[in-house]
């Protein structure tokens, strides 16, 4: 969930979008793989892999004014909440700490993003006619159905503060954003590394590299897992 602001504690006097959120359901794991070390930034890059048969889903309620009903997010970059490091010491605003609900607001993102392009890939095209505002209305029901599932403990702070940031305008920049959709594509590279890197899995990365700045290359590594979260 990119570009989270650290003036999120502003958020707390905003609409409380939090408590009108129906809680949904999730389905099927997270698998969140480490790629490398994010070069300059030293944060590090990560990518959210579904697997087939055990894709992570979150189908909303049907209170929920809902422009698509079941969500199932494809595999993309991630930076988890995207939370300034200053803001991780308090309860609640771990960068995975609501990781499901995060997985599932950044690919809705990544599909917006690619719609506007005209280059939707996958189930992504679904999410071209969502409005903005959904997007944080799905956030809200996200964190809500982890909450009621007892995946997480209730915090009256930050799970109704993620919600009124990511309803904010930096987010609807980034929401709107045009020309966005080929950076945020995984590459055939990262892809590669990812899927090698899952339990079980016998791809082969051999004579696979990367390239870097300066025209120098590297071999392609098999990504290494991190976490995963069950439902």
């Amino acid at each position: 969930m990119r570009a989270f602001p650290f003036a999120f504690a502003l958020a707390a006097c905003g609409p409380n979008i939090y408590d009108k959120a129906p809680p949904g359901t999730f389905d099927g794991n997270i698998y969140l793989m480490w790629i490398d070390d994010g070069g300059s930034s030293g944060d590090g890059k990560f990518v959210f892999v579904p697997v087939p048969g055990q894709a992570l889903t979150f189908t909303r309620n049907e209170k929920a004014n809902a422009t698509v009903r079941t969500i199932v997010p494809e595999m993309m970059y991630t930076d988890g909440g995207s939370i300034p490091r200053i803001a991780q010491i308090f309860k609640g605003f771990s960068p995975w700490g609501y990781a499901p609900a995060y997985m599932v607001h950044d690919w809705i993102f990544v599909a917006k993003n690619c719609t506007t392009d005209n280059d939707p890939q996958g189930n992504e095209a679904q999410i071209a006619d969502m409005k903005f505002e959904e997007s944080a209305d799905i956030m809200a029901e996200a964190i809500r159905t982890l909450v009621a599932e007892k995946r997480v403990k209730p915090n009256d702070v930050s799970e109704r503060v993620i919600p009124g940031v990511v309803g904010g305008s930096i987010s609807r920049g980034l929401w709107e954003q045009q020309g966005a959709c080929a950076e945020r594509r995984v590459s055939p590279e990262d892809r590669a590394a990812a899927e090698a890197g899952l339990p079980g899995s016998r791809r082969s990365l051999r004579g696979m590299t990367r390239s870097l700045p300066g025209g120098k290359t590297i071999p392609v590594k098999r990504a290494q897992l991190i976490t995963t979260f069950e439902f």
